[in-house]
């Protein structure tokens, strides 16, 4: 049913190659990303979550 419509618009062929370049375009980044990160601040965004706070406002 859908193929239909689709079928119907001009040029529909470039979305699903222009999807999967994003995807991997977004990835990449995000792999180089975490390797050129600094390690200590890494651990300490890891540690957040386990910290207790004394003032939950802060």
């Amino acid at each position: 049913m859908f193929r239909q419509y689709l079928d119907k618009i001009a040029g529909v062929g470039i979305y699903p190659m222009f999807s999967l370049i994003v995807f991997f375009l977004f990835f990449i980044t995000l792999i180089v990303y975490v390797t050129k990160a600094d390690k200590k601040e890494m651990d300490h965004h890891s540690q957040l979550p386990l910290q207790s706070n004394e003032d939950p406002n802060t």
